[in-house]
């Protein structure tokens, strides 16, 4: 199924034994195009955080209740490490969050970046009776250099989009697939350039991303665009309109 990614935001993280906080903003790697981290605002239950949670510990979200259930427990949340989430998020985070609950990082995994497949199957951390020291990394964590593909949904929400030979609108909002929880389509508000029209581009036709400018550049014309499979933001994008989509700009997904 295919979501909105702004429709996630304020859903309820339901833990094992209760509440948690709601989503926030979703974290993805931009070579990829893989949701690696779901940000998750504790509200009251603990004031001024919020932590880091894999997508590989949620749950099947549940529309009706705009919630997702997680597989751990509150007070496992609650040690785990902090995380400075109006900051970049570095390897060495990532690395310091995978530790504590004794997951595999997705770096080191066979995961291959244009696929349908998680980094690694979820397997429950054991039960903590104590928490980790923070700030304790394993030996082999990777080096604290940041990892610049490490991206913000919320932030890249309004870049301006560029085809070939012009400008043809702003990022509105991701189309995110929860069967390997990639990001499949960005829909563009189209503004001027085709007054009321919305339309989808792949992350495949995305040639690269001026981050400092807020500009994402793509590999084809304002043309080829144009005279692509229409998209009606009312109607659910199924199978069949994903395949004639693919088939019209030529791009073949690697299965997982």
């Amino acid at each position: 199924m295919l979501w909105n990614a702004s429709a996630i935001n304020g859903y309820d993280i339901e833990a094992r034994d209760g509440p948690l906080g709601t989503v926030s903003d979703l974290l993805f790697e931009d070579v990829g195009w893989a949701i690696r981290w779901m940000v998750v605002d504790t509200g009251n239950w603990l004031p001024g955080r919020k932590v880091l949670l894999p997508l590989s510990a949620l749950g099947k979200p549940d529309q009706a209740l705009r919630q997702f259930p997680v597989k751990l427990t509150m007070q496992q949340v609650k040690d785990s490490p902090d995380v400075d989430t109006d900051q970049p998020v570095s390897r060495q985070i990532e690395a310091h969050v995978y530790d504590y609950y004794g997951w595999d990082p997705y770096w080191g995994s066979s995961f291959f970046p244009i696929s349908n497949a998680m980094a690694t199957p979820f397997v429950s951390p054991p039960q903590l009776t104590e928490a980790t020291p923070r700030g304790l990394a394993s030996a082999d964590a990777p080096p604290n250099g940041g990892d610049p593909h490490l991206r913000s949904i919320a932030a890249v929400t309004g870049y301006r989009i560029h085809a070939t030979d012009g400008e043809i609108g702003h990022v509105e909002d991701l189309l995110v697939d929860d069967a390997g929880w990639s990001i499949r389509y960005i829909t563009v508000d189209t503004g001027k350039w085709w007054s009321g029209e919305r339309v989808l581009i792949s992350p495949r036709s995305v040639r690269e991303i001026d981050w400092a400018d807020r500009l994402v550049h793509l590999n084809v014309d304002c043309q080829k665009v144009k005279a692509g499979p229409p998209y009606n933001p009312a109607v659910t994008v199924d199978g069949a309109y994903d395949e004639t989509f693919l088939t019209y700009y030529g791009i073949r997904w690697v299965a997982g």
